[in-house]
């Protein structure tokens, strides 16, 4: 993106923005709130449902669980720093946001859209071990590892968005008020910066190449050990269940980085897409891998899907790991 000027007087700057959503339905808006809603509450209910099976069920006590609770803990926060703003901006007319709000939306949507992809790394290293180094998996995959990978992860989501966010607060907006989105993307609130934003764009291309470039790449070659070491397994069941569930993970990983490209794709094609469009592949950025990732684990994964079914449904007897 080039850099932006501009010739107005710099000396004001605006403190209250309106997040304008989707103007082409302008006249419709309250009829988003269906489908908004009904979403979120299909995340809130998913998700929270598969974090307390895992926390309450002992056979589902093993890092690969624990992770996948945190991944579902990660898109919880994404979307209710989302979601309920943009409800109450449809059914109250509430579309203001304060610069210092702004922020802190923008801080907590970057650190949980970072934080999923070290979930999502430490999860392909975890099934790594679990097939390529089977006899050392419990003295390697400690709890205790698994809380410093955390930590270190979310350190590094926390060193990577900060920077953003305060160079974006140091900015002038004497462009508009008007923010063209229906939450506080980065490059929706830079747009509105007066004088050179070169800076603030860089750090912000620098760490969307670092997470997908580099995460995603150790991602690939991580699974493709795992394939490898798979292949050599003697046909049968041990091979089916570990590519079985490596596949599942390897669906997740895909469908969240997937979403994430299109939604740059469409962003660095904003000169021939509408506005509308724009916005509706960022509602499926933040939206759609939430939504469906506790389907996918539920549907593939026996063990929570029995979990499941012994608490909320019909008992079948336990199965053994698929670990």
């Amino acid at each position: 993106m080039e850099t932006l000027r501009s010739d107005q007087n710099t000396s004001f700057s605006h403190t209250v923005f309106i997040l304008l959503g989707f103007p082409g339905i302008s006249e419709s808006r309250q009829l988003l709130v269906i489908p908004f809603l009904s979403i979120y509450v299909v995340i809130l209910t998913s998700n929270s449902l598969i974090i307390y099976r895992i926390w309450v069920d002992r056979s589902l006590q093993s890092p690969m669980y624990s992770l996948i609770s945190l991944l579902f803990a990660v898109n919880i926060s994404c979307t209710t720093a989302i979601v309920p703003k943009f409800l109450l901006d449809l059914l109250l007319g509430m579309n203001q946001i304060s610069l210092a709000g702004c922020l802190v939306q923008m801080f907590i949507i970057y650190l949980t859209v970072t934080f999923e992809s070290t979930v999502v790394l430490i999860m392909a290293l975890d099934r790594y071990v679990a097939i390529c180094r089977p006899l050392r998996y419990s003295t390697i995959m400690t709890k205790h590892l698994l809380v410093q990978l955390t930590f270190i992860g979310l350190a590094r989501s926390v060193f990577l968005v900060s920077p953003i966010v305060i160079l974006v607060s140091k900015l002038q907006f004497c462009r508009s008020n008007v923010i063209l989105n229906f939450a506080c993307e980065n490059m929706g609130v830079l747009n509105l910066g007066c004088g050179d934003i070169s800076k603030t764009h860089i750090a912000g291309l620098m760490v969307r190449i670092l997470v997908t470039v580099a995460d995603g790449s150790l991602i690939v070659v991580s699974y493709l050990s795992i394939l490898h070491t798979a292949m050599k397994i003697v046909i049968g069941k041990a091979r089916q269940k570990a590519l079985h569930t490596c596949s599942t993970h390897l669906i997740v990983a895909v469908l969240i980085y997937s979403c994430g490209i299109l939604s740059s794709l469409v962003y660095r094609a904003r000169t021939s897409v509408s506005l509308d469009v724009q916005n509706l592949t960022s509602a499926i950025y933040f939206l759609f891998p939430a939504a469906v990732n506790p389907i996918i684990y539920g549907l593939r994964m026996k063990e929570i899907r029995l979990c499941l079914e012994k608490s909320y449904g019909r008992k079948k007897p336990r199965i053994e790991s698929t670990e």
